[in-house]
């Protein structure tokens, strides 16, 4: 998610790339340093923020909610509020976030080979 102003240059180059190369498409969804983590930690069960959190102790409080919404946002995965006191949120990935799961799990493969 770009902060971009939507009238400059810039955005519109990566409109037009995320529209014609599915590679770039995809890298703008799952790219960065910390969303592979999330997705990969929500899969296998960390799926409340405080589990998230303590499961990935190097990533920020700010960068942990600011990377849940953009993952929410691309529809990777989808939160549940619980009406309860305390108020529960719970995160799962959904279908496109599951599609994910295989891909993950090659790189994975391809990173401990040539690591």
């Amino acid at each position: 998610m770009s902060t971009r102003k939507k009238n400059s240059t810039n955005y519109r180059n990566e409109q037009e790339l995320n529209a014609s190369c599915p590679m770039t498409f995809a890298m703008n969804k799952i790219g960065g340093r910390w969303k592979m983590v999330i997705l990969y930690q929500i899969s296998i069960g960390h799926n409340r923020y405080g589990a998230l959190h303590r499961a990935i102790p190097l990533i920020t409080e700010k960068m942990l909610t600011t990377q849940l919404r953009e993952l929410e946002a691309d529809h990777l995965i989808v939160r549940h509020s619980y009406p309860e006191v305390p108020p529960r949120v719970e995160y799962n990935l959904t279908q496109e976030g599951k599609g994910l799961l295989p891909i993950m799990e090659k790189l994975t493969e391809w990173g401990a080979k040539n690591q």
